[in-house]
């Protein structure tokens, strides 16, 4: 058999096999699953792992104020949400769009959108890795018109699946191009709405600033904040929590500072405000990600020496759950 079948043969089982898993997800109550994926998150943790380390160094670099006893509960905590939010994904991609809407038990801040999109005004929401963002971009599309960019995955199959999986509430996703972009801004000037991203790293030098984010410089992308000056869009930061039995979304005003011109005071208050979102909420953040990366690569690189001896694997099974 040759390489560019078994390459085929293998992408069409990563995909059989995640549709698999996320209707086992479904099938099991959310709570149940949410509980199982804690306990794998459990495991991940005591596993010792890059998303461990990762974790370790951006709590670390995020709340020095905490001691090293709470800074190493809370990534515990992180690794655990991490979990119950794979675990809760069969819900939200999976089921039809009335079960998964029925687990969202309010939406506050809606009625301001709505606002917003009455008057012909067109609205982006900043929507960080905070919560559950899928849900977040599920009920964006409930509210109006929406467009959204997507960069398909390398395995067709799983691109194919999570797209008809967020469009299924009745938005639309345009390809991460000139032509995708020009979508969207059209869309949002017509007075519809997009969901951004404002904590992805950008991928180029030209795509951000260094800027803080929780006292810290990183890398921040300029996309949301440009997007809101060329489309004259309102613009409101939102999320999508974790509650028992669901989920709470939220939206509220983005702070004046992203419509001006100054583009460093812009991106700061962005990070800002998301910084404001995690307040209480912080385990739900994605913090196993490279959030302090920086762009340009002139910054310091906050994760050298991640790759040290993996820890015992002592896991004490009363801890699990």
């Amino acid at each position: 058999m040759s390489s560019l079948n078994t390459q085929t043969l293998r992408n069409q089982s990563v995909t059989h096999f995640l549709r698999w898993v996320l209707r086992l997800s479904y099938w099991l109550p959310i709570t149940w699953v949410r509980t199982i994926g804690r306990g794998l998150g459990q495991i991940v943790y005591y596993w010792d792992g890059r998303s461990r380390r990762v974790t370790e160094r951006n709590i670390a670099l995020a709340y020095p104020e905490l001691s090293s006893a709470s800074q190493n509960i809370l990534v515990r905590e992180i690794l655990r949400e991490t979990g119950a939010l794979a675990g809760e994904m069969g819900h939200v991609w999976q089921a039809p769009w009335a079960h998964t809407s029925s687990l969202i038990e309010s939406s506050d801040g809606a009625e301001s959108v709505q606002a917003a999109l009455a008057s012909g005004r067109g609205v982006i929401v900043l929507g960080p890795h905070l919560g559950n963002w899928e849900v977040l971009g599920l009920h964006l599309a409930t509210l109006g018109n929406t467009v959204a960019l997507f960069e398909p995955p390398k395995i067709a199959g799983i691109g194919d699946l999570v797209k008809s999986a967020r469009e299924r509430s009745g938005g639309e996703l345009v390809p991460t191009n000139a032509r995708g972009l020009a979508t969207l801004v059209r869309c949002v000037r017509q007075g519809g709405i997009s969901g951004i991203l404002p904590d992805q790293v950008p991928a180029s030098a030209s795509g951000g600033l260094n800027v803080p984010f929780m006292g810290v410089d990183c890398g921040t992308a300029s996309l949301g904040c440009n997007l809101i000056k060329r489309s004259n869009a309102q613009a409101f930061m939102g999320v999508a929590l974790r509650t028992a039995g669901g989920f709470k979304v939220l939206y509220k005003a983005a702070p004046a500072e992203v419509y001006g011109d100054d583009e460093i005071a812009a991106l700061t208050a962005m990070n800002n405000a998301v910084a404001e979102l995690l307040k209480g909420y912080d385990e739900q953040y994605q913090w196993s990600y490279k959030r302090f990366r920086c762009r340009p690569d002139n910054g310091i690189d906050h994760y050298q020496n991640l790759k040290v001896p993996r820890a015992r694997f002592e896991i004490k099974p009363e801890q699990y759950f």
